[in-house]
């Protein structure tokens, strides 16, 4: 799992890099499905990025990427979200990252997220913990919901109807 760790803790700073370089650069938006569900050029061009570097080492893994067709190939797969809050991207707000993960045989066994805005690279590995650059991070020791601090964030279909 080293090797992939590695590959996917590369592909996700270096997407995040350029994606960094262009705040306030967008050249092109379009809409899928909701009017407020986007993609940018950017979520595109960082998707190719990541997918040329993780296929380049992983030949044999599958893709499940948000911009591109799916590839099933043998029991593992990455999944890429190359551009995770475009819309907060597309509005100069600084909060978004890139998010990688790979499931092995239906499980998810890494994840990679990566906030190009504040240099934050998360990672976590079943069975071995969760890091913030490389320093262990855990959830609060807080039982209480009263004197717990909670986040919140709207997700970016919240007009769309729900069942249920």
């Amino acid at each position: 799992m080293r090797r992939e760790k590695t590959t996917a803790v590369e592909a996700a700073v270096s997407a995040g890099r350029m994606i960094k370089s262009c705040v306030a650069k967008v050249k092109s938006i379009r809409y899928k499905g909701a009017i407020n569900n986007i993609v940018t050029d950017v979520d595109e061009r960082a998707e190719a990025m990541i997918i040329r570097r993780l296929k380049s080492s992983f030949p044999g893994y599958g893709i499940l990427a948000e911009e591109s067709p799916a590839e099933d190939r043998g029991s593992c797969r990455w999944i890429i979200d190359p551009l995770d809050g475009t819309t907060n991207f597309a509005h100069g707000f600084p909060f978004f990252a890139v998010s990688i993960a790979l499931e092995k045989e239906g499980e998810i066994m890494l994840g990679v997220v990566y906030d190009p805005m504040h240099d934050e690279l998360f990672t976590a590995e079943q069975a071995k913990g969760a890091y913030l650059n490389k320093k262990r991070i855990q959830v609060s020791k807080v039982s209480d919901m009263g004197k717990a601090f909670l986040a919140t964030g709207f997700a970016y279909n919240f007009k769309e109807k729900r069942e249920g």
